[in-house]
């Protein structure tokens, strides 16, 4: 099964290892991504806030490229890179002036024809048909993650159809349920925190991470799992920060959610990069015998 792939910037730099990731678990399960054409960045949160129309003409251009792949579905694994293009889609669908305006200058139109998959959708979908507990030699007993969401797929400025619960999400769960893993029930799985304001605003960014520890914690989670590039970066790259400032003595690893299937399948840390985390996230697995 082949379908169209964009993974964006941060999964050719900062979260090179998320790409490497979906590749190969996907891989396994049979699905081959074929990255767009001469994709362009988003535009992400800089160009939403900057400028209305670069927000919908940057995705633009990939939906246009998308649409002639001739592939009916495109994964996007970026929680940000997700939410920009279905927003994008979503508007040109009902503003014909705008479609027209962006298309007179693309050489591959917006058609609105291919389906826009984030790899939650997709994970589920496999999850929900018996595949992903088909193809996992490894039952991940005593892992217990809490599911982190972020903020960005389950927040819109505009009304788009969603898989999911956006006050409760359940995505992850049931991923993880078809893992044998039984994740937490906690009350900060679709909090902010802080994204790119870490580098202009910390003390905002650092107290909203900490907040996600304390509550995680205190649940009994020893994990955090996400699928947001940005969530993932944060939460690992600056957990130490955040939990010397305000007396948070654990430390979590933080796993994307094709971690916990890659291991669940036999993939080795090294392979799927796990071992590039800041916070160190093989002894956890290895304890519970998982590598």
């Amino acid at each position: 099964m082949e379908i169209a792939y964009y993974p964006g910037c941060s999964l050719h730099s900062s979260s090179a290892l998320y790409d490497v990731q979906c590749r190969e678990v996907l891989g396994k399960m049979g699905i081959d991504l074929k990255e767009i054409d001469d994709w362009n960045c988003c535009g992400a949160t800089s160009a939403a806030k900057t400028n209305d129309f670069l927000s919908i003409a940057m995705p633009a251009r990939n939906l246009g490229i998308a649409d002639a792949s001739g592939f009916a579905e495109m994964m996007i694994p970026c929680a940000s890179c997700y939410s920009r293009t279905l927003i994008a889609q979503k508007t040109l669908e009902g503003d014909k002036d705008l479609r027209d305006k962006i298309n007179a200058d693309l050489s591959k139109k917006v058609e609105g024809k291919i389906r826009i998959m984030s790899i939650l959708d997709l994970l589920v979908d496999k999850a929900k048909s018996g595949d992903v507990a088909a193809k996992a030699s490894i039952k991940l007993t005593g892992l217990k993650p809490a599911c982190y969401y972020g903020c960005l797929q389950t927040r819109y400025p505009i009304n788009v159809n969603l898989p999911d619960n956006v006050e409760n999400p359940q995505g992850m769960e049931i991923v993880c349920e078809a893992l044998g893993i039984e994740a937490i029930d906690w009350g900060y799985k679709t909090d902010c925190c802080g994204a790119s304001a870490v580098y202009n605003d910390a003390g905002v960014s650092l107290k909203f991470i900490a907040n996600i520890m304390k509550d995680a914690v205190a649940r009994g989670a020893n994990c955090l799992v996400t699928t947001c590039p940005m969530c993932q970066m944060n939460m690992d790259a600056f957990q130490e920060k955040a939990g010397a400032q305000y007396g948070i003595s654990e430390r979590l690893p933080v796993y994307f959610i094709t971690e916990l299937v890659g291991v669940s399948m036999g993939i080795g840390a090294s392979e799927l990069q796990i071992d590039r985390h800041f916070v160190e996230a093989t002894k956890l697995m290895r304890g519970l015998n998982l590598l």
